[in-house]
Parts: C-alpha cells; structure tokens; sequence
C-alpha cells in the first residue's frame, strides 16, 4: 500500500525536505534577526535569546511567565467565586493569604534572577501582550 501512495504523487506535487523548511521558518518567523534587524523591530514582538550565557535566566524567565500567568487566573477566579458568594469566610481568608505568598514568592525570584513584572509580560505582537497591564 505504501508504494500506491507513493505513486498516487507526482514529482511536481512532492516538495522537497528544503521548500517545506523554508516554509516552516517562514510562517514561525525562525529565521534570527540580524544586528540590522534587531533595532528596527522595537514594535514588533521580543525573540528568544539563545545565548549559552543566558539560557539559564531565559528559562527562568519563562517559567515565571507562566506561573504567573496562573496566578492571575487562580486570582480572578477566586474573586469571582467571593463574588458569587461560592466560599465560606475561611476559604476566603485561605485563598487569600495563599495568593499573597505567591504572589511575595514571585516578587523574590523575579528579585533574584534581576527580572521585574515586566519582564514577565511577553509581547505576542498583533495578540498584544500575554499579561495584562495593570496586574500587580
């Protein structure tokens, strides 16, 4: 059955391994940006740094971004549970106090690994960014 299929494709219809990775690299934007490029693209979404001297930061960064993309939506959805009245009064106090040590934890590793709140909030071009602005 394998070769049928194969067959059923013409030479012309069957890219090559190279047109299908520069396809790739074009629509995910892979390509590095060039010192040139670097500083015309302030407006335009941040690119991974892969320098070997960094990756440990960058991946902290990451990590954070998302915890703390968890801890605003665990936050809004426990307002929301106070607003509906769906927490007794000491389920409340808990999910507070909890939420504030996080969020004192997230204030201690953005401090060690010099990151701010900022720093977190990855810019996801046309999407805008990933955090709201006004957290905090």
């Amino acid at each position: 059955m394998d070769d049928d299929a194969g067959a059923a494709r013409s030479p012309a219809q069957t890219p090559n391994l190279q047109e299908v990775a520069q396809a790739a690299a074009r629509a995910f934007d892979l390509v590095p940006a060039g010192p040139e490029e670097a500083s015309t693209r302030s407006g335009l979404a941040q690119r991974l740094e892969t320098d070997p001297e960094t990756v440990e930061r960058d991946l902290i960064k990451l990590v954070l971004t998302i915890v703390e993309l968890l801890r605003q939506l665990m936050e809004r959805t426990a307002l929301h549970r106070v607003d509906v009245g769906d927490l007794r009064e000491d389920q409340e106090e808990r999910i507070g106090m909890t939420l504030m040590i996080l969020q004192d934890r997230m204030s201690e590793l953005c401090e060690r690994y010099d990151l701010t709140m900022e720093d977190l909030n990855l810019d996801l071009g046309p999407l805008g960014s990933l955090l709201p602005r006004d957290s905090g």
